[in-house]
């Protein structure tokens, strides 16, 4: 058979994705020489420890022990970098492959926020891919729908669950009324998070993904910008409960929007209507919407964590390589981008949900409500539970109001003596934009 191209693969990172990444490219390698008419050869694999039992097929015949070096060599065409982190070995290898003309593919979100804009200047220059379906979404092919499919359409709004981990933690959390701890090993077990999952539980995690899909939908750069992120450290079940008595579900999303040529960015729990699209995604799954003209809404929905998936995305980048496609790693001239300034998140707009545990005792309802009152924010709805027999817990939803003004209404609160622990704050996010 007479083959279109010849290419030489290294494999850099031989952990759990590539591993599996690996077995594929051995196992399926007719099945991708006959989709994409193109040859390859996996010539050099590796990672920190060859002495490490992996369980790969003649690993030991492509091992190559110094990684930085094969951005140098004549013998290699793509490098697939799974070692992640925006640092050290990682960033060095990418960036050397590039300057090198070699196609980089990798699931390294957090390389591609902190340095993609540089990255994709030196990739354009050197005609070579840059490719990161991998970094967002796990398998779901949301980085090539926007840069090939939604190419003729005026992007103005992406919302949705970007974190199979939390995602996972508050649905088993709901089902099985166990406490935090004991989920988070249980997703930490099943490969939904990493040993240290503090970046999946804090947010930072679905900032570097956010990030990624707005600089990509609205043409920006990957957008660096300080903007609201928050985590699902602080919600208990509790919470989980007393959404239900409001018909509302907790998901950690991710919301972006241009707004009067105004970029407003945000990563925070949020209370959706239980019968909402997005109130059923439950587990590790991801659902990300799109919004733009001529287009409309348009949903993607998948696994979005998991060695399966993720392997799914670097293997779709690969042949896009074998078939010599050869594309801007962003969709367009990266030295074209649009200008935007950053929304105040201060002027944001919503319902709250807060959650109070105070002592139990004569009064404390009553200063509350002054202080919300005095802060421009009006109740809703209100209920009190007693916990014990001198505590009790204060659920409030308020009628819309300003973000700046429920922060000063916490602040002011916060600090009586009868608050017995942190107060949790949760938006509500508005149903019409569901």
């Amino acid at each position: 058979m007479k083959y279109y191209n010849n290419f030489n693969i290294a494999l850099v990172g031989i952990g759990n994705i590539g591993s599996s990444v690996y077995n594929y490219l051995v196992q399926k390698k007719n099945y991708l020489i006959s989709q994409t008419g193109s040859n390859y050869n996996l010539k050099y694999v590796s990672a920190k420890n060859l002495k490490k039992r992996r369980h790969l097929k003649n690993i030991k015949k492509k091992w190559f022990s110094n990684p930085l070096k094969l951005a140098h060599k004549d013998d290699v065409d793509i490098i697939i970098e799974l070692i992640g982190g925006s640092e050290g070995i990682a960033k060095k290898i990418v960036f050397s492959a590039l300057r090198n003309k070699k196609h980089v593919i990798t699931a390294n979100k957090e390389l591609i926020f902190k340095y993609g804009n540089e990255l994709a200047k030196i990739a354009q220059e050197n005609k070579v891919n840059l490719l990161f379906e991998a970094s967002v979404g796990g398998g779901i092919p949301v980085i090539k729908s926007i840069k090939e499919s939604l190419i003729s359409n005026n992007i103005f709004h992406i919302y949705g669950i970007l974190n199979g981990t939390t995602n996972f933690i508050l649905t088993e959390i709901e089902k099985t009324k166990k406490n935090f701890s004991t989920i988070l090993t249980e997703a930490i077990k099943k490969g939904y998070a990493e040993p240290n999952p503090t970046k999946d539980l804090n947010g930072e995690d679905v900032k570097s993904k956010l990030s990624i899909l707005s600089g990509l939908c609205f043409k920006s750069g990957i957008l660096s910008n300080k903007f609201e992120v928050q985590g699902i450290q602080n919600i208990d079940y509790l919470d989980i409960e007393y959404a239900k008595e409001f018909k509302l579900k907790i998901k950690l999303l991710a919301i972006s929007e241009v707004i009067n040529n105004k970029i407003k960015l945000r990563v925070h729990p949020s209370l959706i209507p239980e019968n909402s699209d997005l109130a059923k995604i439950d587990g590790a799954n991801n659902a990300i919407v799109i919004e733009g003209q001529p287009i409309g809404k348009i949903v993607y929905q998948g696994l979005g964590a998991g060695k399966g998936p993720t392997t799914s995305s670097v293997i779709s980048d690969l042949t896009s390589v074998l078939k010599s496609e050869i594309s801007l790693p962003f969709g367009y001239d990266i030295n074209k981008v649009k200008k935007y300034k950053t929304f105040d998140f201060n002027n944001h707009h919503s319902k709250y949900y807060l959650r109070l545990t105070v002592r139990d005792k004569a009064g404390v309802l009553s200063i509350i409500t002054n202080i919300l009152s005095s802060s421009n924010v009006s109740i809703q709805r209100i209920i009190q539970n007693p916990i014990n027999f001198n505590q009790a817990s204060i659920v409030i939803i308020t009628h819309k109001c300003m973000e700046k003004n429920i922060k000063r209404t916490i602040h002011k609160i916060s600090s009586k003596n009868f608050i017995l622990k942190k107060i949790v704050m949760i938006r509500i996010r508005d149903e019409k934009k569901l």
